[in-house]
């Protein structure tokens, strides 16, 4: 592996027709995104794109010139999962490429729900939501005068490309000189995938080829999994559950290396696995002692450790914590570990 820094551009050779372009996300904590470069006899395809920025797109841009090639020669763009940090510039790199665009359906659902609502219906559905889970009146105030006074605004995402190939678990893409399989990992987003490159690792490191994880399996953070988003369905879905099942799946492929969207390359999959496996149960077992009392997501919400004290985790990173404490929530209550308290609204909950 050989990393190396052009200007503002980082981009690192990991062997064998593999690169990736460090593309900064914007006043995210996160920093950038790693969008992987893989080579094809058909010509260069993306892993994921990077933030719809001018920013990233100027990065990404100098960084497939540090790569020997240029946006206009892209041939497919892979999209491990919808968010606006993997497809925010799908729809500026097709246009400037006439590149294709794939993605697992879950996703593209998704993508086309984004596009299609009016911002105005999404404040809605925030607050009612929100509302429901016990949020106080000056959490929901913002939303309401935004709805109200008609400054609801586009949200991120809005103008990602609608793709125009699927993703199907368990396929080998249409690489050709390739071997590239999707993994379906769904938990982070419903139709988040992996791609398993069944090939030997150039470096000869043991274990079965190399596995592009997007947000799936991260070496140092875990990703958030909160409840799937849809004002049009109220199917009762499982997001940690599907997640705890997906990590179990990449695990077994036992892959000799994982290249993540987000911090740095690892060894040891399995290893990542069984400890994101215990903090999840961990996560769990400290819900559940503190639903001896009754309570609302917001109020375990506001009692529950995070990277920060509640009260100084901003407006935004408040609505995804609740929205984590859900996840984890419906995963005890598939369980039969918790059920809602009849008669309360907003619902509590109680350890049974």
């Amino acid at each position: 592996m050989t990393a190396r820094t052009t200007g503002p551009v980082r981009v690192t050779d990991h062997g064998g027709g593999v690169h990736s372009i460090a593309v900064p996300i914007p006043d995210n904590p996160l920093g950038h995104t790693l969008v992987h470069l893989l080579d094809t006899d058909r010509g260069p395809v993306l892993i994921d794109t990077g933030w719809d920025d001018p920013t990233a797109w100027d990065t990404l841009t100098a960084g497939l010139a540090a790569c020997g090639t240029s946006v206009t020669e892209l041939h497919g763009v892979l999209i491990t999962h919808h968010h606006p940090d993997h497809h925010g510039l799908s729809a500026r790199v097709r246009e400037a490429s006439g590149a294709w665009i794939a993605m697992h359906p879950a996703d593209a659902t998704v993508v086309r729900r984004t596009r299609d609502a009016e911002p105005a219906r999404w404040l809605d559905y925030l607050a009612a939501k929100l509302a429901s889970a016990g949020a106080p009146e000056d959490h929901l105030a913002p939303l309401r005068a935004a709805r109200s006074s008609g400054r609801a605004t586009a949200f991120p995402g809005e103008r990602a490309a609608l793709p125009d190939r699927e993703i199907t678990p368990g396929a080998l893409l249409d690489l050709p000189g390739r071997r590239l399989r999707a993994v379906w990992t769904p938990g982070h987003t419903p139709g988040h995938v992996c791609l398993h490159l069944e090939e030997r690792h150039p470096a000869g490191t043991p274990g079965h080829g190399r596995l592009f994880s997007g947000d799936h399996l991260l070496p140092g953070i875990s990703p958030h999994i909160g409840l799937y988003e849809d004002p049009d369905d109220a199917t009762v879905t499982d997001p940690l559950g599907d997640y705890l099942i997906s990590l179990r799946r990449v695990a077994a492929l036992e892959p000799a290396e994982v290249l993540p969207a987000h911090q740095h390359p690892f060894t040891d999959a399995p290893a990542r696995v069984r400890a994101l496996l215990d903090h999840h149960e961990e996560r769990l077992a400290g819900l559940l002692a503190l639903l001896s009392t009754p309570r609302t997501p917001w109020q375990l919400a506001e009692i529950m450790e995070w990277n920060r004290p509640w009260a100084e985790i901003p407006y935004t990173s408040r609505n995804i914590a609740v929205s984590e404490v859900e996840a984890h929530l419906r995963h005890l209550v598939t369980r039969g570990r918790a059920e809602p308290v009849p008669g309360t609204d907003p619902v509590g909950y109680r350890a049974v």
